[in-house]
């Protein structure tokens, strides 16, 4: 049973990581754009335990480490995400009325994004790494969190389904 779970979110994850890189992170949209995978995980990590969702950030992180655009270390995408991860899903998990409100989804999901690259251009920042210009980062993190707000509810119908068919179980009595 887990390994069916896994071999399946590995799948889908590996998939929405490949569209990501060959697709959006061709295009240039203004205000700094987005990451339909970072969204992706973010969604896919609030619908889940706490724990599901820490384990997903982590291997969402080291695919995004691996990407070609990452500048940064090797794990340092996995520890910000697993820490988001576990963070909005535990915020999600515990709260009956944010769980049943797509909307607080959304806005869950867009201000981890805005905390997610927050977190890495600090990050870089600390280990000495370019990170440009003040109102250019304002700028991206801005627009990233727009985006994601214009993006994420078309992206949650989409992760829900698909997080529904994987963790979802049917038993027969």
């Amino acid at each position: 049973m887990y390994t069916r779970r896994s071999i399946n979110s590995v799948a889908i994850f590996l998939a929405v990581y490949l569209v990501q890189v060959m697709i959006f992170d061709q295009v240039h949209i203004p205000l700094g754009g987005f990451s339909i995978f970072l969204i992706f995980t973010l969604c896919w990590s609030a619908l889940s335990t706490p724990e599901v969702g820490a384990i997903v950030g982590f291997f969402a992180g080291l695919l995004l480490d691996l990407a070609p655009a990452s500048n940064g270390p090797l794990g340092q995408w996995a520890l910000i995400l697993s820490s988001i991860g576990f963070g909005i899903a535990f915020l999600r998990y515990g709260d009956d009325s944010l769980r049943s409100d797509p909307l607080s989804l959304v806005i869950f999901v867009a201000a981890a994004v805005v905390v997610a690259v927050t977190a890495y251009i600090g990050f870089n920042g600390l280990l000495g790494l370019e990170v440009g210009r003040t109102s250019q980062l304002i700028r991206t993190v801005i627009g990233n969190g727009l985006w994601t707000l214009a993006i994420a509810p078309f992206v949650l119908p989409v992760a829900s389904r698909l997080h529904h068919a994987v963790f979802e179980t049917r038993e027969f009595q």
